[in-house]
């Protein structure tokens, strides 16, 4: 089982560095990771058909909504630039997650905040 989860590991950390904006520290334990995401809340971020998206909690709600991925905004865990995104389960389900957010993520459907911050 500890070999799964490493696998699972590598695969999210991966594929999540593979979309432009997300920043993310090696995952050091536990099931879930944390990326930095702030550039897609605060200022002048907005989603197609979502609206503005103002914070972490906002963007959750957008992966919810558009990719129907469901993740934790990163406050409840002293990091409010960030998301929890759990990896206990199977590696097609993360696969299918990763990309759905990905595609949520796209400069077509989504504007990334504004400032530098």
């Amino acid at each position: 089982m500890v070999h799964a989860f490493q696998e699972r590991k590598a695969l999210i950390s991966q594929k999540l560095c593979a979309i432009p904006g997300v920043k993310l520290a090696e995952p050091q334990g536990a099931f879930y990771v944390l990326p930095e995401m702030s550039a897609f809340f605060g200022p002048g971020a907005e989603g197609k058909d979502f609206g503005p998206v103002p914070d972490s909690e906002a963007f959750c709600v957008y992966l919810l909504k558009q990719a129907h991925v469901a993740v934790v905004p990163g406050e409840a865990f002293g990091a409010p630039d960030c998301i929890r995104i759990s990896y206990a389960m199977d590696v097609a389900t993360l696969e299918e997650a990763v990309s759905r957010i990905a595609k949520a993520l796209d400069p077509a459907v989504f504007t990334r905040r504004t400032d530098t911050a």
